[in-house]
């Protein structure tokens, strides 16, 4: 006999039911893992607001890549701290700058086993801390800048990264880079665009650990407004339309809205940065024993994924892979 109302219980009683009938599934192969590498350290430094994570030495990021191949995630998405800054960051393009360096070791070391992403910005090498190049009045150049983030991208390119993503959030900073890697023969890297990057309050860790932070003003001129929706889905249009492969919104979690509707819109790969803030309020709460950290880890990133993200950049990439083992 019919009671009348339906039970949504039956498909909850047991782990086999709900594992059987989950609508979101994790992967470790979903996961990337950033790293950062430091010219001129001869031991990891820890990041204080980062628990767990460190700037590596190129001896350390080899090691930890070889851990993240072994966990079977996707790639590496690599940012680099010079020794010398510049007002133009010279050392994202030098041959012998240390994210350079290290993709040649670790293409040498890991073959095609990881996508070697590499971040493509200023701000970790430039001594004024900004995304490009700035005029004598403090503002961030936008055109010129594009001529850096070409030869950047080449440089990386040659290096050995597999995909190329360009983070600063310029005008036009896809085609500049499509164009440089195209001339360059570079035809067949595709470009991850930080599509939707907001002006966020959870940086401030990431600042710490790529020793990026602005040394004067901040970002809000070139990066978006977080109480903009409709502004991200035309960011997104354009860089596809520049010849982005695919598209990234960052962060994550505040923006899931944003994820969904990016991810409703285009027919691309959809990634979301897990950014350092969101690592780190996880961290903090669970040191405090008020959550359950490795809980938390796995449903912030089933949240990110449920929201229409297929890669999630995250610092808990290795560990999230063995945790779902």
């Amino acid at each position: 006999m019919s009671d009348g109302f339906a039970r949504g219980r039956r498909l909850r009683s047991t782990p086999a039911l709900r594992r059987l009938t989950a609508q979101t599934r994790l992967s470790p192969a979903d996961f990337v893992l950033p790293v950062f590498v430091k010219q001129g350290i001869d031991e990891p430094v820890a990041i204080s607001s980062m628990p767990g994570v460190v700037q590596h030495t190129l001896d350390s990021l080899r090691k930890a890549a070889h851990e993240a191949a072994e966990a079977g995630i996707g790639g590496l998405m690599l940012f680099g701290i010079p020794g010398d800054k510049d007002a133009v960051g010279s050392q994202a393009d030098a041959a012998d700058g240390i994210v350079n360096v290290a993709l040649q070791q670790l293409k040498a070391d890991l073959g095609d086993e990881l996508v070697l992403m590499a971040d493509l910005c200023l701000c970790e090498y430039t001594d004024h801390g900004h995304c490009g190049v700035v005029t004598p009045a403090g503002v961030v150049d936008n055109d010129p800048t594009l001529d850096r983030y070409a030869a950047v991208a080449i440089a990386q390119a040659q290096a050995g990264a597999h995909v190329i993503a360009p983070s600063g959030m310029m005008d036009g900073q896809v085609a500049a880079i499509r164009t440089a890697l195209d001339g360059a023969a570079y035809t067949e890297t595709p470009i991850l665009a930080y599509a939707a990057k907001y002006a966020s309050g959870f940086y401030a860790p990431f600042r710490e650990a790529a020793e990026g932070a602005p040394q004067f003003g901040d970002r809000s001129t070139y990066q978006m407004d977080p109480p903009n929706a409709d502004e991200a889905l035309r960011e997104v249009a354009q860089d596809l339309a520049e010849g982005a492969d695919a598209v990234m919104v960052k962060p994550a979690l505040p923006y899931l809205d944003i994820i969904t509707r990016v991810a409703d819109a285009v027919q691309v790969p959809v990634s979301a940065y897990q950014v350092s803030g969101e690592y780190a309020m996880v961290e903090a709460a669970a040191a405090h024993g008020w959550v359950d950290r490795e809980r938390a880890i796995l449903e912030t990133l089933t949240a990110i994924r449920r929201a229409g993200a297929g890669t999630v950049l995250t610092y808990w990439a290795v560990e999230a892979a063995r945790l779902l083992r």
